[in-house]
């Protein structure tokens, strides 16, 4: 009876690791009729990578600008780990923003566009990349999209004079989708 109950905890066990992933999966190939005009990539361009990061953005409880005894969470940076679609570290994003990949290749990018991506999410992004950095994985990148984003919004409470310089880190999670000419 002993050997019977652990080989049953052995198999729970089994299938409770097998159920875990160190993140969703993305969907391929990204449908890019069914997003906001907005955040469309351009024609002629062709996905070349899709990944889901996870991690956290950092906001920072300061005076508004403009507005005299007024506070406000401003975002200072993201931090995320880049997966790929079967749940490999594949990279990270960082401020800058900047992706970089395990290989070394990274590029950095400006904002072209957002669309509102529902309560309580990040906006959805299109971002424009500058030549990137090293041969590898990201080498070729001309635009990134930020997709299906979770979570990420400035703290709830809000940020009074005594918390002034006070920093939070919020969850989120969002797809990285790369394309290249």
């Amino acid at each position: 009876m002993h050997k019977t109950v652990l080989s049953s905890l052995a198999g729970l066990s089994l299938a409770a690791c097998g159920s875990m992933t160190s993140a969703p999966m993305a969907s391929a190939p990204v449908d890019n009729m069914s997003l906001p005009p907005e955040i469309r990539v351009p024609a002629g361009v062709r996905q070349t990578l899709h990944t889901v990061g996870r991690g956290e953005i950092t906001y920072e409880c300061r005076a508004k600008a403009g507005a005299s005894g007024v506070y406000e969470w401003v975002f200072v940076s993201p931090m995320a780990t880049l997966y790929d679609r079967q749940g490999k570290v594949v990279g990270k994003y960082y401020g800058g923003p900047t992706w970089e990949a395990q290989d070394g290749s990274k590029v950095t990018g400006k904002q072209v566009a957002v669309a509102p991506a529902g309560a309580g999410h990040i906006p959805l992004q299109l971002v424009q990349a500058e030549p990137s950095m090293g041969m590898g994985l990201l080498q070729g990148t001309a635009y990134i999209q930020r997709l299906n984003t979770r979570g990420g919004v400035a703290p709830a409470p809000a940020c009074t004079a005594d918390q002034q310089g006070q920093r939070r880190q919020v969850p989120y999670q969002a797809d990285y989708v790369f394309y290249a000419r």
